[in-house]
């Protein structure tokens, strides 16, 4: 299983940016899809989670009412749209992929068993 995101760029405070994530190597829609990101110094961090049956979404609070996930069944593809950008948001980006995903390890790093290269997104004020 490879991912591959895209998207990445900088922006000022206040607009949008929409991330995108291929999978290719084995069948997307068996796949739980999440990004999460990671600031300089800090800890990789829970952003964004949507469910491989069903498409139930789910979010972290520092994006939740800003940040949309959605998935594309037919072209192996997840994105991130991203709106209302702060500084704060600045991080690189990794798209991951779980085989088996349940709600209590969702916001977990080590639930997820494939991971994307990452992607930077710079906010600037």
């Amino acid at each position: 299983v490879q991912l591959q995101a895209c998207g990445g760029g900088l922006v000022q405070a206040g607009g949008s940016l929409r991330l995108s994530c291929a999978l290719s190597g084995s069948t997307f829609r068996s796949y739980s899809m999440g990004w999460f990101r990671q600031a300089p110094g800090k800890e990789r961090e829970f952003v964004a989670a949507v469910k491989g049956s069903g498409g139930g979404t789910y979010y972290g609070d520092s994006v939740k009412g800003r940040f949309s996930i959605s998935r594309d069944n037919a072209k192996n593809a997840v994105y991130l749209q991203m709106n209302s950008l702060e500084p704060e948001d600045t991080a690189v980006y990794y798209c991951a992929a779980s085989r088996s995903l349940i709600i209590t390890t969702i916001r977990s790093v080590s639930a997820y068993h494939y991971w994307g290269q990452g992607t930077l997104v710079t906010v600037s004020s």
